[in-house]
């Protein structure tokens, strides 16, 4: 194992199992702003659809990560990072594979995403943390490919929530390779098979008459996530970084007592059935 690989063993798994999160919810997110289509969609076209944010997801870390890392560490650190989403990809499909398939499909299919998202986004040139109009040409370059894989090319409602869900991905990148406590606790989320497991936090009602928002501009504030090791359950919680940033100490204080009863409740109902026979085709997703 390489010294990057040891350091940033952390950094490594978090990133990976917040790129798996996000590009399974945002499949959810697409689904939802085109009901429709999403009633056409067969489940290779899902796949195509979560390997888009996969792709982008990998160029927006690579463009973060030389922000945080030595140059000489950079590259290594990158391919430890897709050796890392390519063991927690393998980790959600065992159901499907089972455990003695041979497994090789995921590893080429996943270094395959890494090289397209090379060719198609690196030429764009900006600071990842700053908005240009260069990044926004490349988001907007993104938000088409995930129409084109909908089958709804030109789509620009599509378009915006696609560019919504990866811009929203950015803080979090930074404050894992910042070495900060992820804005949200991320776990390993839905397979592409069933990615319509995952759940959001709607936003608080303000007791005023408002038009609804278009779905995929919802913010989530508060995470619960649960987690499959062996027989073992974990159950954790996370806070938006801004939202966390707005509460009084006082306020945060209550918010964490609540949120540990939360967890504990969900957890200890996860516990009791994620290892029944119905759920076993999906208990390691991580959805309490």
């Amino acid at each position: 194992m390489s010294t990057a690989k040891t350091e940033y063993q952390q950094q490594l798994r978090t990133l990976a199992e917040l790129m798996l999160a996000v590009s399974g919810e945002s499949i959810t997110v697409m689904k939802k702003t085109a009901p429709a289509q999403a009633l056409k969609l067969a489940r290779q076209d899902e796949w195509g659809l979560y390997l888009e944010f996969i792709k982008l997801l990998f160029n927006l870390t690579d463009r973060v990560s030389v922000l945080y890392l030595p140059i000489k560490e950079q590259p290594q650190f990158m391919d430890n990072l897709e050796d890392a989403v390519t063991l927690q990809l393998k980790s959600l499909l065992e159901p499907a594979f089972g455990s003695g398939a041979d497994q090789m499909e995921i590893v080429l299919t996943v270094g395959a995403a890494v090289a397209e998202s090379r060719q198609v986004y690196e030429r764009y040139r900006f600071l990842v943390t700053e908005n240009n109009p260069v990044k926004n040409e490349m988001l907007k370059e993104f938000g088409e490919r995930v129409a084109n894989a909908m089958g709804i090319a030109g789509n620009a409602q599509i378009s915006s929530a696609a560019t919504l869900c990866a811009s929203a991905a950015i803080p979090a990148i930074i404050a894992i390779l910042a070495g900060e406590p992820p804005p949200v606790t991320v776990s390993s989320t839905a397979t592409p098979r069933a990615p319509n497991n995952t759940m959001s936090t709607p936003p608080p009602s303000t007791g005023t008459s408002k038009p609804l928002t278009p779905t995929g501009t919802e913010i989530k504030l508060v995470s619960v996530m649960s987690t499959v090791a062996g027989e073992e359950v974990e159950t954790r919680w996370g806070l938006h970084p801004r939202f966390r940033q707005d509460l009084s100490p006082e306020d945060l204080q209550q918010i964490t007592a609540l949120m540990n009863q939360v967890a504990k409740i969900l957890g200890e109902r996860y516990a009791s059935v994620a290892f029944s026979d119905e759920w076993t085709s999906w208990h390691k997703a991580g959805h309490a």
